[in-house]
């Protein structure tokens, strides 16, 4: 069995060619043994989701407000920790632990990248986008921008990032519980599809909301208890911990610096605009404003997420460091090759089984399909907001629609989305799917980030230049990472690639932004006019109450 797509879907931003994923890019697989234990607790985690469905299902999901935002009645910590759940992927988990294994230091770039991103969305867009909108972020620009093309547009783009970032958890999980279930790759990602489907359909917001908490909870306690029991083995000493994986690493003291993934500025400053602003351009995470009750809760939710995601990066450098020195030289984890069984990215389920035996391998095996659920299913949400909110109810009726007609939109539009999801998944099996998350982030930071960023800061901002530079963002990150060496010579074959550089953002971002200012800047129409003359009011309601 061959798993390079795990090794793609765990570098969030393309990075294929780096020596943390040099074996599993090339190199065969071989089948972990199956693990009762670890199937008995997966089976545990759906089982305990399922009921948790069905509670929020007896709790009414009638109302939009219900489904969409779980009738706005979270507290900040709680939507702090299902943001964290949101945010913090399988992918997350295994990627970075193998970045860091492979690479050392330079794999923290990417976790530093996730975390600059949440202080722009507190300073910048939580309060106003809590106070303008309802249920999703395009009620924020449609607030003084023509309401049709703005949400036309923001429900495309959703729908883009939504489909795109689902392929990629989809043939995570189903190579995932492949290798540590013994399932076939097609029964598991049709499993996945079906319980995100269960869980968006039924239970709307509110199941979805915790199941991304339990999922949090579990992840951050198995990283917390993996880095305790490395740093015992090294007398709870980091200086020590570090000194065995430089002992032992090929790279030896290299991997304490700098320059070992991106070594060019270009591609790190646009590595790091495609983080910072991607991040606060993700839908799936932005639409969980609405499911507090103020703006206050709001910033709140952004401090309890920013905190708990930065304990379980930090953690994840010693996760890494510790693979070095426990893992790497025991014979029982390597092949006939002295390749890491299963590739890098099986090395934190390799480094559990180290540190724990079979018990703790079940428990992090099953918490890491738990996460992938989780995250799929805040993915669905999203674009089952995006189509029945956005595009049906307010772009293509006009808002004439009632409530229980939009809602049941919206479901039909999860069905949809979940049996595309299986589709995709299994037909991008044998692909090399590694740009499909790069453009997730250029997609947000090129096409959202901008209209969003303005909305709340530029009187200037007409609906003529939200949709142009909306668009060119789209278009330029499509066609651009398309040309992208990744995609172009990897991927495709096809030769030297047009466009040197694997991420779009140091382009594409500016290029949004300059085309919406200049459109912008030249509409002189009237609804032009109007959207100028509608943003000292917008200012004042979202800095001092907010509108239902």
């Amino acid at each position: 069995m061959n798993l390079r797509k795990l090794c793609v879907i765990g570098l969030p931003i393309t990075a294929i060619a780096s020596d943390a994923c040099a074996d599993a890019l090339t190199g065969d697989v071989t089948r972990q043994d199956i693990n009762p234990l670890a199937i008995a607790m997966f089976l545990l985690f759906v089982l305990g989701s399922l009921c948790v469905t069905v509670w929020a299902a007896r709790r009414g999901t009638r109302t939009a407000r219900d489904y969409y935002a779980a009738g706005g009645g979270l507290s900040g910590v709680q939507n702090g920790l299902a943001i964290a759940g949101d945010y913090t992927s399988a992918a997350t988990f295994l990627g970075v632990t193998a970045l860091v294994y492979g690479a050392g230091y330079d794999g923290m770039i990417y976790a530093i990248g996730f975390l600059v991103g949440f202080p722009m969305i507190l300073f910048l867009i939580a309060e106003p986008l809590r106070n303008l909108g309802r249920y999703t972020f395009a009620d924020l620009a449609a607030y003084r921008l023509s309401e049709t093309p703005i949400r036309t547009v923001a429900g495309i783009n959703t729908l883009v990032i939504v489909l795109f970032y689902l392929i990629a958890q989809m043939v995570g999980a189903g190579k995932l519980i492949e290798l540590l279930f013994g399932l076939p790759y097609w029964i598991a990602v049709v499993l996945v599809g079906l319980l995100m489907m269960l869980y968006v359909t039924f239970g709307g917001m509110l199941a979805t909301t915790w199941v991304q908490i339990t999922k949090a909870v579990l992840l951050l306690s198995g990283t917390v208890l993996m880095s305790f029991l490395i740093l015992s083995h090294f007398g709870y000493s980091l200086n020590a911990l570090f000194s065995a994986a430089v002992a032992i690493h090929p790279k030896g003291v290299a991997i304490m610096a700098p320059g070992g993934l991106v070594k060019d500025p270009v591609s790190a400053l646009s590595l790091g605009l495609a983080l910072i602003f991607g991040t606060a351009g993700l839908p799936h995470i932005l639409m969980r404003f609405f499911t507090v009750s103020d703006a206050k809760q709001a910033r709140v939710s952004v401090l309890v997420a920013t905190c708990f995601i930065t304990i379980f990066y930090t953690l994840l450098f010693v996760l890494g460091f510790g693979a070095i020195a426990l893992v790497s030289a025991d014979a029982h984890y390597l092949d006939a090759a002295g390749k890491i069984v299963g590739g890098t990215n099986m090395i934190a389920i390799h480094l559990a089984d180290k540190l724990g035996g079979s018990v703790l391998l079940g428990f992090i095996s099953a918490v890491a399909f738990a996460t992938i659920l989780a995250v799929v299913s805040g993915l669905t949400m999203a674009g089952a907001s995006a189509a029945g909110h956005d595009l049906y109810a307010r772009a293509l009726r006009k808002g004439k629609l009632s409530e229980n007609s939009e809602i049941w939109v919206s479901k039909v539009s999860a069905v949809a989305i979940s049996l595309v999801a299986i589709v995709l998944g299994i037909l991008f099996e044998g692909q090399n799917i590694a740009f499909m998350v790069g453009l997730v982030f250029a997609i947000a930071a090129s096409a959202n980030f901008p209209v969003i960023f303005l909305s709340v800061t530029w009187r200037g901002l007409t609906t003529r230049g939200a949709v142009s530079g909306s668009l060119v963002g789209l278009l330029s990150a499509l066609t651009m990472v398309t040309f992208s060496p990744g995609v172009w010579t990897t991927a495709l074959g096809l030769g030297p690639a047009p466009f040197p550089y694997e991420n779009p953002a140091l382009f594409s971002v500016p290029l949004a932004f300059l085309v919406t200012f200049i459109v912008s800047v030249l509409d002189r129409s009237q609804s032009g006019s109007n959207a100028r003359a509608a943003f000292s009011s917008q200012y004042v309601t979202a800095h001092t109450g907010f509108k239902e």
